[in-house]
């Protein structure tokens, strides 16, 4: 699997060639190193790469390791499932979050937000394939959601995020992630005041170039760095 640096060097050269390959700038994509289950040791490893945005999928696996890493240095995204009871949590742990899949869970958002006169960055989370087993709204959802969330003053609403169905072959995610860009781009002609919809999280180790070629400026990596996942 080769080292973090490695791997490191690996994935920046596969992400400058898919930008490049539809005409953008590779500095547009952001790479978010996904830690979970990554032990303490290798997260250091990845620092010492120069890596400083990592993405959590828990907030209790993140209070532990924010704890012991800071945010000086280096930031944290949280882009797993948020319940509703840990909200209160998130502030201290994360600089932005990727997967805000309701109005229940932004207007909790807002109210700890109120409570810290603190704004928190999110992404809206789209269920593209309508799976079941997923969480995030549908797109038909999304327009009508957006426009609710434009109310909320410690809401911050930056971009879109979608998790595709699994698939051995990037190019089954393509369609998804096209549907996204194309989500963004019709709801940002709709021009929601205090909406801004510049970013898009989408693609993961096993799609990420077909992602940046759709649009992504978010990409979520974890085995392509780490390696297989332990659990």
């Amino acid at each position: 699997m080769g080292t973090i640096v490695e791997n490191l060097q690996r994935v920046k050269q596969r992400m400058e060639a898919a930008a490049l390959r539809v005409g953008r700038a590779p500095e547009e994509i952001s790479l978010v190193a996904v830690t979970k289950t990554v032990p303490i040791p290798r997260i250091r490893e990845a620092i010492d790469a120069g890596i400083t945005l990592f993405g959590e999928n828990r907030v209790q696996e993140a209070r532990e390791k924010v704890a012991l890493l800071g945010r000086s240095r280096i930031r944290w995204h949280l882009i797993g499932h948020l319940q509703r009871n840990k909200v209160k949590y998130v502030f201290d742990l994360f600089d932005l979050i990727h997967s805000v899949d309701s109005l229940a869970l932004a207007q909790e958002i807002n109210k700890q937000g109120s409570k810290r006169n603190q704004v928190m960055p999110i992404f809206l989370q789209v269920n593209v394939a309508g799976e079941a087993t997923k969480f995030g709204v549908s797109p038909e959802e999304a327009l009508p959601l957006l426009k609710e969330m434009a109310r909320l003053p410690y809401v911050a609403v930056r971009g879109l995020m979608t998790i595709p169905p699994l698939a051995e072959d990037a190019e089954a995610s393509r369609p998804y992630f096209r549907e996204l860009r194309l989500l963004r781009d019709e709801i940002a002609k709709v021009g929601i005041e205090g909406i801004s919809l510049a970013e898009l999280s989408m693609g993961m180790s096993n799609d990420y170039e077909v992602a940046i070629e759709e649009g992504a400026t978010f990409v979520r990596i974890g085995s392509a760095l780490f390696g297989p996942r332990s659990t």
